[in-house]
């Protein structure tokens, strides 16, 4: 059982766990779980790290089809600039590694932002914090545990 799944378990909100046989040889993490699992690829979700001007790191999470607008995180989180966090400070901060980071069960709490499009969706699909595992939950599970905001992260207005 990994944090993600243990952070679920403990709040009661339900989930539905998907595993499949991960391939360390494959790049795109997200593009395996939709091919292997044979979802939505709008309705599976990276969980991405970006660390602001200020020194904090923030969560973000989008469709793993979009790639993440820096600009957008900035205005979201109300800070001039936005970058990628680096891989290794990622993994140290979450608990996780790179291509099983869960939004839920880190070792740090960080604010959390997800793309809004998440709320016109019956269920999304995130890492249950292992590659080869993925939790098919509900949108509001995000706000409700992670006090996640949902705002657009892949265009920038």
């Amino acid at each position: 059982m990994t944090p993600a799944i243990s952070e679920l378990e403990d709040a009661g909100f339900e989930y539905e766990l998907l595993h499949y046989d991960h391939d360390p040889s494959v790049g795109s993490y997200g593009g395996e779980a939709v091919s292997k699992l044979g979802v939505n690829e709008e309705a599976v979700f990276k969980t991405l790290m970006s660390e602001l001007n200020t020194g904090e790191f923030v969560v973000c999470l989008i469709p793993v089809s979009s790639s993440l607008n820096l600009k957008a995180v900035a205005k979201a989180a109300g800070v001039k600039k936005a970058s990628m966090a680096d891989g290794k400070v990622v993994e140290r901060r979450t608990g996780y590694v790179l291509g099983g980071i869960s939004p839920f069960g880190q070792s740090r709490r960080h604010r959390t932002f997800v793309e809004k499009i998440a709320l016109s969706m019956e269920s999304i699909y995130v890492s249950a914090g292992k590659r080869g595992q993925e939790i098919r939950i509900v949108p509001n599970a995000f706000s409700a545990l992670l006090d996640a905001s949902f705002v657009t992260l892949t265009n920038y207005d």
